[in-house]
């Protein structure tokens, strides 16, 4: 599952904004987003769904869901947690297991994935990808948990904290990716664009 917000201008990246215009920072986040969803669809590991806010109307995302053959789902809920929550449960419903990633963590990459796939196939409930700032950039389960969304300070650098804390106190066998990083600063953007031209 993969968490995306419509490329809004003013509604996506606004952090970016102290150098980039709306129009520009929404840019960074359709061509991350695009980046996401190669890795993901690419990488053929398992059904790759797409859930979308405001709507899975937005043109952005029908010409995903034609693109990379990804299916759309629309996010529910009152905050990020409650809109996790819910995607888990709708979908583990009909699978073992399942990961949702956001649309912003350039340095992901298909090992990854896999493993936190294989992960959640043997003897772990849950997994994650830390990243820099303190929140995480996957999350995968093998059961619904809301304990493990309710109450967390998103947007935060406490989200990871919390997280390990609620998994540890549920007795969940969690495990964790190596750290990623996340692109939503100017900083960040500097080191994407950086990394970019080294490829």
């Amino acid at each position: 599952m993969i968490f995306c917000k419509a490329p809004i201008p003013g509604q996506v990246k606004t952090r970016l904004m102290a150098g980039l215009t709306a129009q520009e920072a929404a840019s960074v986040h359709r061509e991350l987003s695009i980046h996401t969803l190669q890795l993901a669809a690419g990488s053929h590991l398992c059904p790759v769904q797409l859930w979308c806010a405001p709507s899975t109307g937005h043109s952005f995302f029908q010409t995903a869901a034609t693109d990379y053959g990804v299916a759309l789902r629309q996010q529910r809920g009152k905050d990020l947690g409650e809109r996790m929550h819910g995607a888990f449960c709708h979908v583990l419903q009909d699978h073992a297991y399942a990961l949702i990633i956001g649309c912003d963590c350039p340095s992901l990459t298909a090992t990854d994935l896999r493993q936190a796939l294989l992960v959640l196939d043997g003897r772990y409930d849950s997994v994650v990808a830390p990243t820099e700032d303190g929140g995480y950039s996957l999350i995968g389960l093998s059961q619904p948990n809301p304990e493990l969304f309710r109450g967390i300070r998103w947007g935060t650098s406490c989200v990871l904290q919390q997280t390990r804390e609620r998994i540890r106190n549920l007795r969940l066998g969690g495990y964790e990716l190596p750290e990623q990083w996340d692109v939503d600063t100017p900083a960040d953007l500097a080191r994407y664009r950086y990394q970019k031209n080294l490829k």
